[in-house]
């Protein structure tokens, strides 16, 4: 009996045992489940979503800001700026905060002063505002971006007088513009966030917009900045700058000349122009016609595609896309018989014609059962190469296409760059339009010899006409000259060797001596300019069946060594305006006119013939108190005609006065006893008659006149084209009127 306690004490121990070793492990496997809870959670939080959690925490304890990079400039090659970012500012708000302080008793604003008084200074709608800041659980809601200066000092006065938080203001920048309009198709624009849309500004993006900046500050637990606690800047790296081949003062005057055209002429799809230089490409003007402001963009400016949109013709968004479209390198069209310019330079090239070759025109040809008249319908004769092509002679470059043949004809094309875009540095370059080799025909073959039938871009034509006459070498236009860095460091140079040689310089020459005979005796006549050799070619194309046309003119200068060339086109004229539709009656005078500003500007010096020199600008000299003969001796000395008002002895007054600069050949007049009239002048109508008659219609106004235009005055189709001052405008006596002249006998 004394042994059973004990058996019963030792079960109870190992019971106890027992026990104890259950709840060990349970609180073991416990202790361990609880640990891998807590390692996964823990993994989750500080690996899995560290980053996630991180942010988190920053968002809640730091505000960042951009801070936006200044965009490159854009400069021409003279360095004036083109396209410029300025400092601006962006006001946001932040509503969490704004909420907040509404809920304070010493808040000195209320939600709807502070609503009218942002939507008055900042021009925004009250409704936009009040819109944001019902989004309580945010902290950035912007409501102006890049505001100006004086707008930005406007809203800082405001709510530092009113004490408001939750309104703030960050540097930024906007761009501008300061030539508005000038080479708008070329510079193009950017968006709402400063990023490049259309043009350079697009192209060149990478290079322009530089690197964002940052502001990080601390906040506290209500999202209140808490000043000089912690405050990190992350400067922003400005944008490279662009260096252009473009020249603001060439530019103005191609957009003045092909907008005055245009307009005269009521030209449905507007016009375009190029100006290359001759030896390297460099595009030192490029225009398209209608402009618009490259500061508000968005606007149409021209009247057409505004009726457009009113009349419900066209959508806003379809005339705002015409409007941006850059026609020398977006449109393609059929160049006529400006492409004559690259058939002549194959011909000579390939030596299936020369200097001696002569054509007898009888006023059309047959190719493969089709007749295609030549625009002399009854045949320009017997001629000699120079003279066809100064008759823009059809059946005889269609012959010369035809020596060739389509092979070698099909060569000289890709050889002259115009299957493939012309390289230009410039987005939306269009490629043109051309037959398949495989189903080039000899009829093909007859059309395009004379520029009809396929389509090119004016960038790629006036690159390959500036390779005929060069010397023979095909340059890729560019607008770019550099880019470089805020400190005038070069990080890219544009390289302008050549893509290749197309013809030799020997056959360039010929093609140059022919060139100029065009302008000089042939249809390009209303190109001349005094004092300078020009060649050119004339051009109208017919656009299919609708009796459309598009006319040009190319032209280079001077005709021996080329510096400068220029293609104008213009898209569909109307025929109502009295002028033969033509490239040489419509287009060449508007080359003429810009090709005699830019040429002086440019430095190319002029060589006058001796009668041209008679012709140009002198000094009047000072008759006064002089006798009558002793005066008119002294100006026809200078070259001056002269006209005397009464019958003393003496010149009392003259007009206009002595040292005027006036054209020579022109009259003053000499007052001889009587009183000079102290009266304006009216200005008298001078478009229509010959210069003759227009010079003394100037002078019997009491004005001047200043000849431009053809050079051979002599010609009874020689007429006034256009004239500087409106008839009936009132101008001091001795004000110089200058009149455009052009031979209206020619055709093309």
């Amino acid at each position: 009996m004394s042994n059973q306690p004990k058996r019963k004490s030792e079960e109870v121990r190992r019971a106890n045992r027992t026990i104890q070793t259950r709840t060990f492990v349970l609180m073991l496997v416990l202790g361990v489940g609880a640990f891998l809870l807590l390692f996964c959670k823990l993994y989750q939080l500080q690996i899995l979503r560290h980053e996630e959690l991180q942010e988190l925490a920053v968002d809640q304890q730091t505000r960042s800001t951009e801070v936006t990079a200044s965009r490159g400039t854009i400069y021409d090659r003279n360095g004036n700026i083109l396209a410029i970012s300025a400092t601006a500012e962006t006001v946001f708000l932040s509503p969490k905060e704004l909420n907040e302080e509404l809920g304070k008793a010493e808040t000195k604003w209320t939600k709807e002063g502070l609503v009218e008084n942002l939507s008055k200074i900042l021009g925004i709608s009250a409704k936009s505002i009040e819109e944001k800041m019902t989004r309580t659980d945010s902290q950035y809601e912007v409501i102006k971006l890049r505001a100006d200066e004086d707008v930005a000092n406007k809203v800082r006065n405001y709510i530092n007088k009113n004490e408001i938080r939750g309104v703030y203001l960050v540097t930024d920048a906007k761009r501008y513009y300061p030539y508005s309009t000038l080479a708008c198709h070329i510079i193009g624009f950017v968006g709402n966030d400063n990023v490049g849309l259309y043009g350079l500004e697009a192209r060149y993006e990478d290079d322009l917009e530089g690197k964002t900046g940052l502001v990080v500050t601390a906040k506290n637990g209500a999202g209140s900045d808490m000043l000089y606690e912690y405050e990190k800047y992350y400067d922003a790296e400005n944008g490279d700058d662009l260096v252009l081949t473009l020249d603001s003062t060439v530019q103005y005057y191609l957009e003045k000349g092909i907008e005055e055209m245009a307009d005269k002429f009521d030209a449905d799809n507007g016009a375009t122009g190029v100006v290359l230089n001759a030896k390297t490409g460099a595009v030192l003007a490029m225009a398209s016609y209608p402009n618009y402001d490259l500061n508000d963009f968005s606007t149409l400016q021209d009247a057409k595609l505004k009726n457009a949109v009113a009349a419900k013709k066209a959508s806003l968004g379809d005339m705002q896309l015409r409007q941006w479209r850059n026609k020398a390198l977006n449109d393609t069209y059929e160049p006529g018989s400006t492409f004559k310019i690259l058939t002549l330079s194959a011909a000579l090239e390939e030596g299936v014609i020369d200097m001696n070759t002569t054509f007898d025109c009888g006023g059309s040809i047959t190719v493969m059962g089709s007749t295609i008249d030549c625009s002399a319908t009854q045949g320009h004769g017997h001629q000699s190469l120079k003279e066809t092509a100064a008759n823009s002679c059809n059946p005889a470059f269609i012959t010369y296409g035809l020596r060739l043949g389509n092979e070698k004809f099909y060569e000289y094309m890709k050889n002259f760059g115009l299957m493939d875009v012309s390289g230009v540095d410039l987005d939306g370059e269009a490629t043109g339009i051309f037959m398949e080799p495989d189903k080039f025909s000899q009829l093909d073959l007859a059309c395009y010899a004379f520029g009809q039938n396929f389509n090119v871009t004016p960038i790629a034509l006036v690159a390959a006409q500036a390779a005929c006459v060069n010397g023979g070498y095909l340059h890729a236009p560019y607008v770019v000259e550099r880019v470089q860095d805020g400190e005038g460091n070069v990080i890219y140079q544009h390289d302008d060797t050549p893509v290749r040689q197309v013809i030799s310089e020997e056959t360039s020459a010929k093609v140059r001596e022919c060139l100029e005979y065009v302008v000089s005796d042939g249809t390009g006549k209303n190109g001349q300019v005094a004092g300078y050799r020009i060649g050119g070619k004339t051009g109208t194309a017919d656009k299919g069946q609708t009796g459309d046309i598009v006319v040009s003119f190319l032209c280079f200068a001077p005709a021996d060594d080329p510096q400068v060339i220029m293609l104008i086109t213009m898209d569909t004229p109307s025929r109502t305006t009295g002028t033969y539709p033509s490239g040489g009656n419509m287009v060449a005078p508007t080359s003429s006119q810009v090709m005699s500003e830019i040429l002086p500007y440019l430095g190319i010096e002029p060589t006058y013939s001796a009668d041209e020199l008679l012709g140009a600008d002198t000094t009047v000299p000072n008759v006064v108190g002089m006798s009558v003969k002793e005066a008119v001796a002294r100006l026809k000395a200078k070259g001056f005609e002269h006209k005397t008002v009464g019958d003393g002895s003496k010149v009392t007054a003259q007009t206009p006065g002595g040292s005027a600069i006036i054209p020579g050949k022109s009259t003053v007049i000499l007052y001889a006893g009587v009183d000079k009239p102290e009266g304006l002048c009216t200005v008298p109508q001078l478009v229509g008659k010959t210069p003759a008659d227009a010079n003394a219609a100037v002078t019997d106004a009491g004005l001047l006149i200043r000849f431009s235009g053809t050079t051979d005055s002599e010609s009874g189709s020689v007429r006034v084209l256009s004239q500087s001052e409106k008839e009936g405008n009132k101008r001091p006596a001795g004000t110089v009127i200058t009149v455009q002249l052009g031979d209206t006998s020619v055709s093309d």
